[in-house]
């Protein structure tokens, strides 16, 4: 007996309507001002010596609730400075509570459940001079994060063969990360949703569908001294490349999630003219 990974009704939720593809847009564009001004909030307060990692993580739930039609977190929020940042699934108790400095990187992976959308997106910021180490491991995480972004792709590909993308250039300067590169994200549902995701696991996943909506999120940690992500959610859309190989037709990523990706952060001279 062969299983059955996902019903018919997974299916088919995996690929939004274009109600739910304009609600995810509207939800994401509130994400990003409420992160914006976290950052904002952030850059005042830190070097006051007051934000921790759990008011800063208390602090992006209250400007998100300020928005409209917010119902709650999607999943509880990783804030995490300095070594904390390299646990990947961390999150701060009040014994493990660090205080954000000028000297550290901050990591916050973080989504809300508004009415219309559910959101889920990582940024990784300084707030004082990064170490010329971190703005290469950043960068290297970054062109992995536009490289799946960026993909052009023929129809029935399936997500774990775009993870790859995402670790090219780690890989070219001998490092990695432990995790998958993105999963299927629901609409006013489960952040985590079946079918699809972008993983180097062979999973049951099914192919990209115009409609998908999945994260982009690779990384690298730094075990006891930083952690890096980059995280976006995006939709699976139509591509028009030059040619159309046996006429079965093309795919790329259009980003919903909005919140600026700090340039301080980048070692631009390793990027491209494209990147």
């Amino acid at each position: 007996i062969t299983p059955i990974p996902y019903t018919p009704l997974c299916l088919a939720k995996a690929v939004k309507n274009p109600t739910e593809v304009e609600g995810m847009k509207r939800a994401h564009i509130k994400d990003a001002v409420a992160l914006c001004e976290l950052f904002a909030w952030l850059e005042k307060e830190i070097p006051k010596g007051t934000v921790t990692e759990i008011s800063a993580a208390d602090k992006a739930e209250e400007l998100r609730s300020q928005q409209k039609d917010f119902v709650g977190l999607s999943f509880p929020t990783i804030s995490g400075v300095g070594p904390n940042a390299a646990i990947i699934h961390y999150g701060p108790l009040p014994e493990t509570n660090r205080t954000l400095t000028v000297n550290e990187v901050y990591l916050i992976d973080s989504g809300a459940q508004y009415i219309d959308g559910t959101t889920d997106v990582t940024r990784t910021v300084h707030f004082g001079t990064p170490s010329a180490y971190e703005k290469e491991c950043f960068t290297y995480v970054l062109k992995g994060h536009i490289a799946v972004s960026a993909a052009i792709f023929p129809n029935g590909t399936k997500g774990h063969l775009l993870d790859s993308f995402a670790r090219a250039a780690l890989w070219e300067s001998g490092l990695d990360y432990l995790h998958g590169t993105g999963h299927g994200v629901g609409c006013f549902l489960n952040v985590h949703e079946g079918p699809c995701g972008i993983s180097y696991k062979t999973f049951a996943d099914e192919p990209l569908e115009a409609g998908m909506i999945v994260s982009d999120e690779p990384g690298y940690y730094e075990e006891g001294a930083f952690g890096i992500r980059v995280e976006n959610v995006v939709l699976v859309v139509p591509a028009k490349p030059k040619y159309n190989y046996r006429n079965r037709g093309s795919l790329t990523f259009e980003p919903l999630t909005l919140v600026p990706i700090q340039v301080k952060m980048m070692n631009t001279e390793l990027l491209t003219q494209k990147e």
